[in-house]
C-alpha cells in the first residue's frame, strides 16, 4: 500500500470505531496490536454471550508496483476466526458468533456513511429482527434478498470499480500478448558442416 493509502486506511479506521462504539447499545472493545494498526478490532457480546467481532481492512489498493489498482475496504463481521489472538484479551465469552457473518465491501469515502446501516443491521441481526428493512446510503449488490442471510455485501461503486480495473489488466495482457504473437521469436538452426 501507498503511505497515502495506509494513512488514509488508518484515519478511516480510526473513526469508524470511535463511532461505532458510540452508537451500539452494548458495551464494545477495540484491541489489536499498536505496532500493526491492521490487526485492530472491534469486539462485543451478543445477548447469548457469543463474541462477535468487526476489522476493517484494504481489499485493494495502489501501492508501488500497481498505483492504478483501486483503493476499495472491507468490513468484515465476525469474518476470519482463525486470527483470535484479541480474543485472549475480551472479556469471559461462550464461543464466538459463528452463525452470522457478513463481508461489506465499499470505496473510503463510502465506509463512514455505511456505519449507521452497519450498526442497525448488527442490532437487528442480534435481536432475530428478519424484517429488517432499512435502505442503505449507497447502491449494493446483495448476494441473497435478505439482508440478515447474506453474508457479502457490495456498494455498485466498488464493484464497478473492482470489475473496471480487472477488464483494464485483462485489455492490457491481450494487448501484449498480441504484440508477442505478432512478432514471435526467430528460431535459427546452424548446422556444422
Amino acid at each position: 500500500m501507498t503511505p497515502e493509502s495506509i494513512r488514509v486506511l488508518s484515519s478511516l479506521r480510526t473513526e469508524f470505531y470511535t463511532q461505532f462504539v458510540a452508537a451500539m447499545q452494548v458495551p464494545v472493545k477495540i484491541s489489536g496490536s499498536s505496532y500493526n494498526s491492521i490487526s485492530f478490532v472491534a469486539s462485543w457480546l451478543n445477548d447469548r454471550e457469543q463474541l462477535n467481532y468487526l476489522n476493517i481492512y484494504a481489499l485493494s489498493a495502489p501501492d508501488e508496483l500497481a498505483i492504478k489498482r483501486p483503493f476499495i475496504l472491507r468490513v468484515a463481521i465476525n469474518k476470519g476466526a482463525g486470527n483470535m489472538g484479541f480474543a485472549r484479551q475480551a472479556q469471559a465469552f461462550r464461543g464466538v458468533n459463528q452463525k452470522w457473518q457478513l463481508e461489506l465491501t465499499v470505496l473510503p469515502d463510502q465506509l463512514l456513511d455505511f456505519l449507521p446501516w452497519v450498526v442497525n443491521l448488527v442490532q437487528a441481526h442480534a435481536k432475530g429482527d428478519s424484517s429488517f428493512m432499512q435502505e442503505p446510503p449507497h447502491p449494493v449488490t446483495l448476494e441473497l434478498s435478505n439482508w440478515l442471510l447474506t453474508d457479502m455485501i457490495w456498494s455498485t461503486q466498488a464493484e464497478e470499480k473492482l470489475e473496471l480495473q480487472t477488464l483494464e489488466e485483462l485489455a492490457e495482457s491481450e494487448i501484449t500478448s498480441l504484440k508477442e504473437t505478432k512478432n514471435p521469436p526467430v528460431k535459427a538452426a546452424f548446422w556444422l558442416s
